[in-house]
């Protein structure tokens, strides 16, 4: 009677955990591993349409390229010093990438992935947005490693690769931008100052900064237009913080995974994913927070992953989440991949 009874506790505490792993907002469904290899991976970028995910690595200066179905490794792309951002655009037959310790935007031709020009700009180009109206790229770059006390914002045309103009910050650490459709403002992390600088994209001049006071070291950042809120992570401590921009005042923040070096906003499931784990941690973590309006979040979950993964991307077209873990020798690279569950 007593086996039996133990048995039936095992088989109800396997079904409470299994629907609770059933509920969870992410499902881990593969890890693609780089046997032998160590990387330092940076952003990642997908190619819906060539059925491509991009994968920078910075320290090992390559570009990975796999299958986005077999998620197995098509190419990996060398002759980068310091890749940091990749844009595919099929519309153009063009892949842009910044190439940090290049000093350049590099561009690779869509079909045949071989290097075709390249924009000189300065040392440490990293973040990146597009303005589909403009067909403009906005890229920063200079700052700490260029040894200046400031940080050029790049205005790039991504028709003929021309760079038009550097808009100048007097900091010296930018981080992530979004853009805003429905103005002229660009919103940029300014990571030493410890606030979002506004800028005006006609003017090409900063109009406005607001402080960020639930953490230090903001580093990225999304938005979601339609409520006017933008999301910050900090690193210290480790927060989400959302911000209203119409007063540039934060309206809540929430504790999150550590050594955040990416962020995602699903408009559809109103979901955000915050991606975390310093190398020589024992653990890493996604912590998914759900926006159930404009002034109110909930984390839903946060979901182990391991040391090191902390850069991600979000492809919402497949309802996949894809997580690179960054390793030391001799532990091989990973990419985690996750279904989004609704």
């Amino acid at each position: 009677m007593k086996k039996l009874v133990a048995v039936l506790a095992l088989i109800l505490a396997w079904g409470v955990k299994s629907r609770a792993q059933d509920k969870a907002p992410l499902r881990l469904v593969q890890t693609v591993s780089f046997a032998g290899v160590s990387r330092h991976w940076d952003h990642m970028g997908a190619d819906v349409q060539g059925n491509r995910l991009f994968a920078t690595s910075e320290e090992d200066a390559v570009l990975e390229v796999l299958d986005l179905h077999t998620n197995k490794k098509i190419q990996t792309i060398t002759g980068l010093k310091g890749p940091h951002n990749v844009l595919p655009f099929p519309q153009m037959n063009k892949i842009f990438v910044t190439d940090g310790e290049g000093s350049e935007l590099k561009i690779y031709n869509y079909k045949t992935l071989q290097l075709v020009a390249h924009t000189p700009l300065s040392i440490d180009a990293d973040p990146i947005v597009y303005d589909p109206a403009t067909k403009y790229f906005y890229i920063v770059n200079g700052g700490r490693a260029a040894h200046t006390p400031y940080c050029l914002i790049s205005v790039v045309d991504s028709v003929t690769g021309k760079k038009l103009e550097d808009i100048k910050l007097d900091t010296n650490r930018l981080e992530s931008m979004a853009l805003e459709k429905s103005s002229q403002r660009l919103f940029v992390n300014m990571a030493t100052a410890n606030a979002i600088g506004v800028v005006d994209r006609q003017k090409r001049a900063l109009i406005a900064t607001w402080p960020i006071t639930a953490g230090v070291e903001n580093v990225p950042m999304q938005y979601d237009e339609s409520t006017h809120r933008l999301f910050v992570a900090t690193r210290k401590p480790s927060r989400l913080v959302v911000v209203n921009t119409d007063t540039g005042k934060e309206v809540t923040s929430l504790p999150t995974a550590d050594s955040v070096d990416d962020l995602a906003y699903d408009p559809v499931l109103h979901r955000l994913y915050v991606p975390g784990g310093n190398l020589g941690g024992a653990v890493g973590a996604v912590t998914v927070i759900q926006q159930k309006d404009a002034d109110h979040y909930e984390v839903l979950a946060n979901i182990p992953t391991k040391p090191g993964a902390r850069n991600a991307l979000l492809v919402p077209e497949l309802n996949k989440y894809y997580v690179s873990t960054s390793t030391k020798a001799p532990q091989a690279a990973e990419i985690l991949v996750f279904d989004v569950v609704p």
